[in-house]
């Protein structure tokens, strides 16, 4: 767990559970969850004028229902087309033309495994950690050229949506030839 800005107390009451997220420290929190439900989850520490919002769940399953969710569960389609609409829905695509002709972002097509650029002369190679880093933290590394308005989505997508997102990019593969 982290935290990017206070601390926060993460706490899930059904498993006596709850742990500090301290800001610039990763901390790790282990339960195991004794029959199946769906269980609250909370910030016991006041951390601000939207406090009152930071709840969730943790929906503990049997393992033949675990397993099923795993295989994808009732997504349909492949995790290329639930992240090429995931970029329409998102609107991605008003910035990161995936065309070579760039917007307000960086065209997509065809920059998976190259090396792009940054602001302030550094490089990085445009891969999934690169991918990842982008969509949450979207002002850790500005593409040179551009400028850093790009929002984060962090807490707006899932994990299985991060997964999707960056196999839908990986499959615009290589930019035409010029």
């Amino acid at each position: 767990m982290g935290s990017e800005d206070v601390i926060h107390s993460f706490s899930i009451p059904d498993f006596r559970v709850k742990a500090d997220v301290v800001p610039g420290r990763y901390n790790t929190m282990w339960f195991t969850a004794s029959k199946p439900g769906k269980y609250h989850i909370f910030c016991t520490q006041y951390c601000g004028t939207k406090h009152s919002g930071m709840i969730g769940w943790v929906t503990a399953m049997t393992p033949v229902d675990y397993q099923a969710w795993l295989g994808g569960g009732s997504t349909g389609g492949t995790m290329v087309e639930a992240g090429q609409k995931l970029i329409s829905d998102l609107v991605c695509i008003s910035c990161h033309a995936d065309a070579d002709t760039p917007g307000r972002g960086p065209a997509l097509r065809g920059l998976y495994g190259k090396t792009v650029k940054l602001e302030g002369g550094q490089t990085a190679t445009f891969d999934d950690a690169y991918i990842r880093e982008s969509i949450l933290h979207p002002q850790a590394k500005i593409v040179a050229g551009f400028q850093p308005i790009m929002p984060t989505f962090q807490g707006l997508v899932t994990e299985e949506q991060l997964l999707q997102l960056m196999a839908y990019v990986k499959s615009l593969g290589e930019s035409p030839a010029k």
